[in-house]
């Protein structure tokens, strides 16, 4: 029976039935100790990256992982363009297959295999290995496989600049700060790797030369101008700086570094950091048993997913992001079952709140208590505000069963929040402020990801928290409506920066509207709205492409429906008061039609945001809650009779 035979009246009775098994199936996925983590798979640059990090240290090869890991990036090689994408599907990416074409030939693929044929043929096609990014740049030149030449000036002595300079580490995000940091004692080392095998890819050059090419959004022709002869000069003095005062910056890389090692979870939390890192500590001669060395070394092992017959290395993990967003599935669902296996995970996540270390954070905002929750199992000079507002939303949704068991973590979440609201009224995802636009024009930023301005969807999680805990007419409240008003587009959607893309982002800020008291009339919520019912496809779902994040973009362009992205588009729609639109039923439709036999939803799709045009996200967990999500909630409000959304998510 198709769900299109459904009679209207015996829907909710199905959806009923769907949001059960789902609930059952999620709740099988969830660890011992009440956590869930699912896999978070990025493009193929990570795990090439690994296969290249144990060659460049000379470690002893792993031929079982090595194998793996040859079958996964020879499974996603694109049977279109021969190369590799950034996500599922993706176009050509200059970048990633030249990383991909040398780990498989690290591996030990005969460079006159077809698939190694056809990948150099395209990487050639694209201009060679002359025209891939900063990172990739480096990464080769490590290998003495490309020239530093090519690779814009960063100098060591950055670290020592004060704060005031334009071009300071703290004016960069998190993620850029520990991943260049390092990266700044190679690029004054210039180490070369031990590549005992001797493999290189002369092969993928070609006669013609490359520029860089900026993926950062408002670049200006003026500052790039600028930094660019800043780069030539910087070239041409590198030579000159005095070796004490190198030696004095590189002594306060090591020492960023040692702080924020953060144990096995790894520098930052994130592969390229902690990579760098290891990298950092053997070209200064730290031995393999150094206890600093061997918890950075360590720190990557555990990002590795290994299965029967492949294996890739995650970007990081996702246990908070998972675990927070699988309780409010489950909360929404009901039942003893699921909201014992709710409590189960909020109870996990309580210790894990930052409340002693004050992060970078801190530099912008030193007079604020820490509070927040980070995304990863561990990483607290780096708590996110989104990670955060989610946690908070969680355990607030569940005092009138555990009463004030909660109310210290919900109250210490929400002082840090305020307090890192920026000044435009949103908030960023891990800074406040953190806005020098100008920066984007260094050579080195080509990747367009240098900063962590305030965005629509974290600002409207904030927005979502505070209203949902009875804030709605503050004057922080009024500066960030004030934003995302700013922030909507003309055709009513917002943009998604953590997720793809603006059916993300108008399902987070539908949400935040509907929390604090923005009825289904108010302009905002009303273009939001018809938006999304606009854009849904003719299957009942909703899809959208990782290509929605061109520069170019001049409107969505349909793409097949996904199960997390149907998930969003009707929470969005049913908290614009949307729950008996006809296009809330067709999107239950779509799911109940969709749901897998194990009760869950398949999805290969990428839907999630990691740098806009740089790097995209596969949470194998979105299929998996945002889907009973949206079921359930359309059970509870038509069984309620009753179209108000009482929760900001």
């Amino acid at each position: 029976m198709t769900t299109d035979t459904i009679e209207r009246a015996r829907l909710v009775d199905e959806a009923d039935a769907v949001a059960t098994r789902a609930a059952v199936a999620l709740g099988k996925l969830q660890r011992d100790d009440g956590h869930w983590v699912f896999e978070l798979e990025a493009d193929a640059t990570i795990p090439a990256e690994y296969v290249l990090l144990r060659h460049y240290l000379g470690e002893p090869r792993d031929e079982e992982i090595e194998w793996k890991i040859g079958v996964y990036l020879r499974r996603i090689q694109s049977d279109a363009h021969h190369g590799w994408g950034l996500f599922h599907g993706g176009a050509f990416d200059i970048s990633a297959s030249v990383k991909a074409y040398f780990a498989l030939k690290m591996i030990g693929d005969d460079v006159d295999a077809p698939h190694m044929v056809r990948a150099r043929a395209a990487i050639h096609k694209a201009g060679g290995a002359a025209a891939v990014n900063v990172f990739t740049r480096i990464q080769l030149a490590l290998f003495d496989a490309g020239p530093w030449s090519v690779v814009p000036t960063l100098p060591v002595e950055l670290i020592l600049l004060p704060r005031w300079f334009p071009v300071h580490l703290s004016k960069m995000s998190y993620w850029a700060r520990t991943v260049i940091v390092p990266l700044l004692v190679l690029a004054a080392k210039k180490p070369v790797a031990r590549n005992e095998l001797g493999v290189k890819v002369d092969e993928l050059y070609t006669a013609m030369r490359a520029k860089l090419e900026s993926r950062a959004a408002g670049t200006k022709r003026a500052w790039t101008a600028f930094f660019g002869a800043v780069d030539v000069v910087l070239k041409a003095v590198e030579p000159l700086w005095p070796k004490g005062t190198r030696e004095r910056a590189i002594e306060a890389c090591v020492d960023f570094v040692t702080e924020r090692l953060n144990g096995e979870d790894g520098l930052g939390a994130i592969y390229p950091a902690m990579a760098n890192s290891v990298m950092m500590f053997d070209c200064l001669g730290y031995p393999a048993d150094h206890p600093a060395r061997r918890v950075a070394r360590t720190s990557v092992e555990k990002l590795l997913v290994v299965k029967e017959d492949e294996a890739y290395c995650q970007p990081c993990v996702s246990p908070v992001w998972d675990t927070a967003l699988a309780s409010h599935a489950m909360l929404e669902a009901g039942g003893d079952e699921a909201e014992a296996r709710a409590a189960a995970g909020l109870a996990w996540l309580k210790p894990l709140q930052v409340l002693d270390v004050k992060g970078d954070w801190a530099e912008e905002k030193p007079d604020v208590r820490p509070g927040g929750w980070a995304f990863q199992y561990n990483n607290a000079h780096y708590p996110d505000l989104d990670d955060t507002a989610v946690v908070v939303m969680a355990m607030d949704r569940v005092k009138e069963r555990v009463g004030p068991a909660y109310d210290e973590a919900v109250a210490r979440g929400v002082e840090w929040t305020v307090g890192l609201q920026s000044k435009d009224g949103g908030w960023g995802a891990f800074d406040a402020d953190n806005s020098y636009h100008y920066l984007n024009n260094i050579p080195f930023a080509d990747h367009g990801a240098l900063l962590d301005p305030p965005t629509s969807d974290v600002t409207a999680r904030c927005v979502s928290m505070l209203a949902q805990l009875g804030e709605t007419d503050s004057p922080r409240m009024q500066a960030a409506l004030a934003f995302l008003e700013k922030e909507q587009m003309p055709d009513g959607s917002w943009f998604g920066r953590w997720g793809v893309n603006y059916i993300y982002g108008t399902w987070s800020v539908l949400c935040a509207l509907n929390a604090a008291g923005l009825g289904d009339k108010h302009p905002m919520v009303r273009k939001g709205a018809d938006w999304l019912i606009h854009i849904q496809n003719l299957d009942g779902g909703w899809g959208e492409d990782c290509e929605s994040y061109a520069l170019d973009y001049k409107g969505y362009t349909p793409a097949p429906s996904t199960a997390s992205q149907t998930g969003w588009a009707l929470l969005a729609l049913m908290a614009a008061g949307r729950v008996d639109h006809p296009a809330v039923e067709r999107g239950v439709r779509y799911l109940i039609a969709t749901q897998a036999e194990d009760g869950l939803w398949g999805q290969e799709k990428y839907t999630g945001g990691g740098f806009p045009r740089v790097f995209y996200l596969r949470y194998h967990g979105y299929p998996a809650y945002f889907p009973l999500w949206a079921v359930a909630r359309y059970r509870n409000l038509k069984r309620a009779n009753d179209p108000h959304v009482a929760y900001g998510m």
